[in-house]
């Protein structure tokens, strides 16, 4: 892994097609894990004992993935309440209630969500599922924001000359500085109107010091990276934006509210929302 500071080494491989079946059944998906991990039902037994691998290695795993749903759906709440009514999901992963839509409509029936994301697993969950008036699911990746933004479900759900709100969380820690993650933040905020706001939250190794787990028992079959970048690497994705307040923080500190998590030391992601001037 590659990194600011201490974090987990995470393997993953690519899916194909041919893999739907019993194979898709019996290894675990990335995807899958974490809907395991958010309390979703989209997971079978080799996706459990692949998260519970994890757990024995890093429990403050699921406090951030759970930390993460949270801010998800706090920011967008919060959003939705100002007047945003378009959304795009990026790296949107398997359905767990409530979802983007979900909360975005209870604010405004009118809202729009499009969820996007590179899985083909994911992708058809999300074509087979998404049935609510004014939502979609396309599948695109990060890595090609022209083709994603070009994607005719995208251009036929939201109107680039309003305001939007994109969603990042917990997606940039895939994509390496080789990939250039600040120019693909930057051109999708060039795409969105004044008054957007960029939703993100970022994985990171500010908050623990322990190098010596065993991280190797967690990974999967081919290796992926997973970047974890500190808060100053972090803030970069907010240049030229102005950041709502409490600023960029530890997802829990991000306007808790009630039910606010008791321990935001287990949380090792950063999250903030910067709106386009």
């Amino acid at each position: 892994m590659k990194s600011s500071g201490p974090g987990v080494g995470l393997r993953t491989r690519e899916w194909r097609p041919a893999d739907h079946g019993r194979r898709a059944v019996s290894e675990a998906n990335p995807a899958r894990v974490y809907n395991y991990l958010v309390g979703g039902k989209d997971n079978y037994l080799a996706d459990y004992e692949q998260a519970q691998r994890f757990l024995g290695v890093a429990p403050e795993v699921r406090d951030t993935a759970l930390s993460n749903r949270r801010f998800v759906h706090r920011t967008v709440r919060h959003l939705a309440s100002g007047g945003i009514s378009q959304f795009l999901d990026i790296g949107a992963g398997l359905p767990a209630n409530p979802n983007v839509h979900e909360i975005a409509q209870a604010v405004n029936p009118r809202a729009r969500v499009v969820y996007a994301d590179n899985d083909p697993i994911v992708a058809s969950h999300g074509q087979a599922r998404l049935t609510v008036s004014g939502t979609t699911m396309v599948r695109a990746d990060i890595r090609s924001p022209d083709d994603l933004l070009g994607h005719e479900e995208l251009r036929r759900l939201l109107d680039p000359g309003q305001p939007v709100a994109i969603l990042l969380t917990l997606v940039l820690d895939y994509i390496e500085d080789r990939e250039d993650p600040i120019g693909i933040v930057r051109r999708l905020m060039d795409w969105a109107a004044p008054g957007s706001c960029l939703v993100l939250s970022h994985g990171t190794g500010d908050f623990t010091l322990d190098t010596d787990r065993e991280w190797e028992v967690i990974s999967f079959e081919d290796p992926v990276s997973l970047v974890a970048r500190d808060r100053d690497q972090i803030m970069e994705y907010f240049s030229g934006l102005e950041l709502l307040d409490p600023g960029l923080v530890q997802l829990p500190s991000w306007r808790p509210g009630i039910g606010a998590e008791s321990d935001p030391s287990r949380v090792w992601a950063y999250g903030g929302v910067g709106r386009k001037p």
